[in-house]
């Protein structure tokens, strides 16, 4: 957990030195862009990327202020909401990758040998499945 938080530290670090809003912000917007229509309900987001739902609906406002997301009621439901990603988001998913990306690098990726990298993801991915 220590290192998770120390890696994570440095690339909020170099998100905010680039300019870049916070990690969670991309988070959001990755999970909206891999949907085929580029929406989610908001508890959706909350399982996909294990924010706090008060956490999230503070969030959501204000990536909405920024242009990045909208959301639309639920024609069937006027108390459910959609999250929508739109095309500004999805501008800001691709720019914040481009200093994600090269941060995972050099804070992970440039420290762990490939062999070494591997046997880590096939362990983690057996605790996420119970195996």
């Amino acid at each position: 957990m220590r290192t998770q938080r120390l890696i994570l530290a440095a690339i909020e670090q170099d998100l905010k030195a680039a300019g870049m809003p916070p990690l969670a912000w991309y988070d959001v917007l990755w999970e909206l862009v891999r949907t085929e229509d580029g929406r989610l309900r908001p508890f959706e987001i909350e399982e996909r990327t294990l924010l706090a739902q008060h956490n999230l609906s503070r969030l959501l406002d204000r990536m909405e202020e920024a242009g990045l997301v909208r959301r639309e009621i639920l024609p069937e439901d006027g108390r459910g909401r959609w999250v929508l990603v739109t095309g500004e988001g999805r501008a800001m998913r691709a720019r914040l990758w481009t200093v994600y990306a090269a941060a995972i690098e050099r804070h992970l990726g440039a420290k762990v040998e490939d062999a070494v990298a591997a046997t880590l993801a096939d362990g983690l991915e057996r605790l996420v499945r119970g195996t």
